[in-house]
């Protein structure tokens, strides 16, 4: 990739993984303005690349995210819309491939939101998870509410969102949040691991498959049901089963 970044590092492999991480550890990796644009135009390259198939998403230093960077939330012209302008759960989910988040650290309120946008999710033994929206006096606005009374159903969810308390990476695999935990040190070994595996199966179908799953998400059984037969006869009349 021939852009440069200041507030990101981007890794390109030739097998067809590509990692993005998150390179402002003394600020915990605060999302800026900067590194929301940063992670929108990379994001966009890297999906843009037949080559790159799997993307896989991390951190610095001893956090993930710790979500918005709210000294500019403070500054004077910016305030909000500059978080939903350049929403970053928007511009990971414009990776039509899978997306999966390696928590190494803090991912908080907004952090967490992020994480949750992600397609599969691993954690560092040592990460710890929180939504503090209600101690800063903001309420989420990338999707966190939704996805995570989705992910631990609604009475954790109420408890994670109205308490603010920080829970730990065990907690976070026991409710589901995550799919499972890594020692720290093997974190990104088990992430590329799992993006092999993933190389494994048809590029095109896999992305089918993803975009499946997102759309059934939220639909009635019988809506997902009639979705599914209606993009399996799409995909499978195309007969890449026969010359495999």
């Amino acid at each position: 990739m021939a852009a440069s970044y200041t507030c990101i590092l981007v890794e390109c492999l030739p097998e067809g993984i590509a990692t993005i991480t998150l390179n402002r550890p003394e600020k915990l990796n605060t999302l800026s303005i900067q590194m929301r644009k940063e992670v929108a135009d990379a994001v966009d390259s890297l999906d843009a690349d037949p080559k790159m198939r799997v993307l896989v998403l991390t951190g610095s230093g001893r956090a993930f995210t710790a979500g918005l960077d709210l000294d500019e939330w403070a500054a004077p012209g910016l305030v909000a819309a500059g978080a939903y302008e350049f929403d970053v759960v928007a511009s990971l989910q414009r990776f039509k491939g899978p997306v999966i988040g390696a928590i190494n650290g803090l991912a908080i309120t907004g952090g967490l939101e992020v994480a949750l946008a992600c397609d599969v999710l691993i954690a560092a033994s040592t990460a710890r998870f929180a939504d503090t929206h209600v101690h800063v006096g903001l309420l989420p606005g990338w999707g966190g509410s939704v996805r995570l009374a989705r992910r631990v159903g609604i009475h954790r969810a109420k408890e994670l969102a109205l308490t603010g308390r920080f829970f730990s990476a065990a907690e976070a695999v026991d409710w589901g949040l995550v799919n499972r935990v890594a020692d720290p040190g093997g974190l990104l070994d088990e992430a590329m691991a799992t993006a092999r595996l993933m190389l494994q199966g048809h590029g095109p179908t896999v992305e089918a498959y993803k975009a499946l799953l997102n759309d059934e998400e939220g639909t009635t059984l019988d809506e997902a049901l009639a979705l599914e037969r209606v993009r399996s006869k799409a995909n499978n009349s195309l007969g890449v089963w026969a010359a495999e």
